[in-house]
């Protein structure tokens, strides 16, 4: 993956003082949080300590089923015939954006970043560990509640390309059934963990599970190495164009600090944040 190289002059404007509060509160709360996906080629960043993850257990979840559910099923996923298997970006000529977020991380940080995408009027797509949502499983009917795609990053995010054919079953599906019984649906979109894209055979067991196409990325926000929040909204804004698709993580400080920022630039520059199924809609 090539690094997202920007000149000075891009550093993001500054956001207004009730924006800045949000950065300063939230990342005081979100500075222990180190779970992550790595950039080709980049050391993968563990989980927290405090949370690390289990030993593998095929698709069988060992926490508390959760209530029934009283809400309509969550949005299946969607073939887009005119798109690759490997979806990068969406068209370039609608002036929209998809921020796509790898979900883990304190729930509580989460939640905060949901609400100040909604106060602004965006939508992001959350793509979940299954751990995770082992561990929150309220989580993922927040992020629908809130008009927010939801797909599957793996069970365990650990490195699925190098995986066997077996175990990179497990992961997929592992989630999936997550998914499925948190929501009546295995999610709208997968994307591999540890890589910006998936190898020929996880891409073909993805679509074996129910997903015909793998999501990745055209724009890096370089978030999980922890540059600050100036230089992940340099990263992002740098290279955002219309019908890009933007990586991004729940569980860094220097995000939820740049969120802000990024989402007036954003609109300042006339481009909406949407999901990734608006953006190819």
């Amino acid at each position: 993956m090539v690094r997202v190289t920007t000149s000075e002059e891009r550093v993001a404007r500054p956001a207004p003082d009730r924006r800045a509060a949000l950065r300063s509160g939230i990342a005081l709360a979100a500075g222990t949080l180190a779970a992550g996906c790595s950039a080709a080629g980049a050391v993968a960043h563990p989980a927290p300590p405090s949370a690390p993850a289990p030993p593998a257990t095929g698709t069988t979840s060992t926490s508390p089923s959760p209530s029934p559910r009283t809400t309509p099923p969550a949005p299946t996923p969607r073939r887009f015939p005119a798109q690759p298997a490997v979806i990068a970006h969406g068209p370039r000529t609608r002036p929209q954006a998809a921020l796509t977020f790898h979900g883990q991380g304190d729930p509580a940080i989460a939640k905060a970043l949901l609400g100040e995408a909604e106060k602004n009027g965006a939508r992001v797509t959350v793509l979940a560990v299954g751990t995770w949502l082992d561990e929150h499983p309220d989580i993922a009917r927040r992020i629908l509640d809130g008009g927010h795609d939801l797909g599957n990053h793996t069970l365990r995010h650990l490195d699925i390309n190098a995986m066997s054919e077996a175990d990179a079953v497990a992961e997929i599906r592992g989630c999936a059934d997550r998914l499925k019984r948190l929501t009546g649906s295995i999610g709208t979109w997968f994307r591999p963990s540890r890589t910006p894209r998936a190898s020929p055979l996880v891409e073909r067991l993805a679509r074996d599970a129910g997903y015909p196409h793998t999501l990745s990325y055209d724009v890096d926000s370089l978030d999980f190495t922890s540059p600050g929040a100036a230089a992940v909204t340099r990263n992002i804004m740098g290279e955002i164009r219309a019908g890009s698709i933007v990586s991004l993580h729940f569980g860094y400080a220097d995000t939820v600090a740049a969120l802000p920022a990024v989402l007036e630039e954003l609109d300042r520059r006339g481009l909406r944040a949407v999901t990734t199924t608006e953006l190819l809609s």
